[in-house]
């Protein structure tokens, strides 16, 4: 397989995948882990979504249109990409290890800020799925950022945002706490959840 892949070029070997259900991580370790190494852009790697579902395939151009800045959206898939090889060293797809980290740090509800008769309250309420989602996926991006900025050693981001999906995986880190947070502070001001109007 190995060979076939190296062989053949990117797009035959995405077209002989194309619409099976193989995982994308285990063909980008083995098609990396050639002799002949060759470099590919974020896109075209990416590009290759045949056996995902549509859920997951949101989630992946989730993550990369959040972290996008001025419209580099290749070097932002270059970083992805990077941490999507790490993740694949691990025992698990890494696909579904990043859906697994995003559904332990979704929240399920939020407080929002409601004034009435001139007194300010944290109203808690639920929060829609998509919402939960676009959080987590902000949360553990934003963390990342701040863990490579307050690293000493100035590791690179696809090391933090590995350690940040992994502290997620397992239930733990500052993500993990932010959700905790927030939950404990809705579950306080539940008896203003009556002033919910939305």
């Amino acid at each position: 397989m190995i060979r076939a892949v190296a062989g053949k070029g990117w797009n035959g070997a995405v077209r002989e995948l194309q619409g099976s259900c193989a995982p994308i991580t285990p063909v980008l370790l083995q098609h990396y882990s050639t002799a002949s190494k060759t470099v590919y852009t974020g896109s075209e790697i990416l590009n290759y979504m045949g056996g995902l579902d549509g859920e997951k395939k949101q989630l992946i151009h989730k993550l990369v249109n959040f972290r996008m800045k001025q419209g580099k959206k290749t070097i932002v898939r270059a970083i992805f990409h990077e941490t999507l090889h790490r993740l694949a060293r691990t025992d698990r797809d890494g696909i579904e290890l990043i859906s697994d980290a995003l559904e332990n740090v979704k929240p399920v509800c939020e407080v929002a800020k409601v004034r009435i008769a001139g007194n300010i309250y944290d109203v808690p309420g639920v929060v829609d799925r998509d919402r939960q989602q676009t959080l987590a996926v902000r949360w553990i991006l934003d963390e990342a950022i701040k863990s490579k900025k307050k690293s000493k050693n100035s590791s690179r981001l696809e090391e933090c945002l590995f350690a940040q999906i992994m502290d997620a995986y397992r239930k733990r880190g500052d993500v993990r706490k932010k959700r905790e947070d927030l939950h404990r502070l809705a579950s306080t001001n539940r008896s203003y959840a009556h002033f919910r109007w939305w």
